[in-house]
């Protein structure tokens, strides 16, 4: 698929999913459409109790992969960039760790994700966060403004992959971190898949491999990159979710190659430095 019809497809996804609720991806029994509901799927995969209460109702979309704001060790009066930041949860969980002398900014290039994230800004009073319209490989941000930048599920939407890490890189203070949840595969997907609109929105499709992954991430400056965690999707990943399920039967997937599929597809956490002296 080109470019253009990649994100036209990957806006549009979202747009649905802003406006009707459900998810995205995630780990095994978790979304991509499943009964589960936004708060079990985030305990699942990171968040606690705490976190769940401490967000504006409706902020949560059950969307992620993973709680890249656990791991990233948030200071007061830091300045945070969500990149992808959907209805604002992550945003929002940032937000109570940087304090009031501290700012959150998320970037989203869905205009329904904003508006409701907007309004749950506006519901939480969160005076010290702001959501901007646009897209990740183009970030309406300046040079050196952010300390430091999370993002969760997100990143493996986009086609080109090694220009989000570079943006990234640009916007970050000398110093500054990254800490990213996301999809990445074990060994390529087949030519189907890869092809296939539904797994392209379902996060599957647009991932690369661990390899190439860590490899965009150090190609555009960053130092330390390193996962800090990895977890695989078991076969019941695709056993039980209906949305998966519905995706295999449309490309008639055997259960062997249902089977190869969850295994090539893992969910990690990574984290990298921008050098000091950048």
């Amino acid at each position: 698929m080109e470019e253009k019809e990649i994100k036209r497809i990957v806006r549009e996804g979202y747009a649905r999913i802003a406006t009707r609720g459900g998810s995205c991806c995630g780990p095994a029994s978790s979304c991509c459409g499943s009964h589960d509901s936004a708060p079990d799927i985030s305990r699942r995969i990171g968040y606690s109790a705490d976190d769940l209460q401490a967000a504006p109702e409706g902020a949560n979309l059950g969307l992620g992969c993973g709680n890249p704001v656990a791991l990233v060790s948030l200071r007061e009066g830091d300045t945070v960039l969500d990149l992808g930041s959907g209805a604002g949860f992550d945003c929002f969980l940032a937000a109570g760790k940087v304090g009031k002398r501290g700012k959150v900014i998320g970037v989203d290039m869905t205009g329904e994700m904003l508006d409701r994230a907007r309004e749950n800004a506006r519901k939480g009073n969160y005076d010290n966060v702001e959501f901007r319209l646009g897209e990740i490989e183009n970030l309406p941000v300046g040079d050196n403004q952010v300390d430091v930048i999370i993002s969760n599920c997100v990143i493996n939407l986009s086609p080109d992959k090694r220009r989000v890490f570079r943006e990234a890189f640009r916007v970050l203070r000398s110093g500054g971190r990254l800490m990213v949840s996301d999809i990445v595969l074990l060994k390529e997907l087949p030519v189907e898949i890869r092809n296939s609109v539904a797994a392209y929105v379902r996060c599957v499709a647009g991932a690369v491999t661990k390899n190439e992954y860590l490899e965009a991430i150090q190609a555009a400056g960053f130092d330390e990159a390193e996962v800090l965690d990895e977890t695989v999707f078991p076969s019941q990943f695709l056993a039980n979710d209906p949305t998966v399920k519905e995706l295999v039967e449309s490309l008639r997937l055997t259960r062997e190659q249902a089977d190869d599929l969850a295994s090539s597809v893992v969910s990690i956490k990574v984290s990298a430095v921008k050098p000091a002296t950048s």
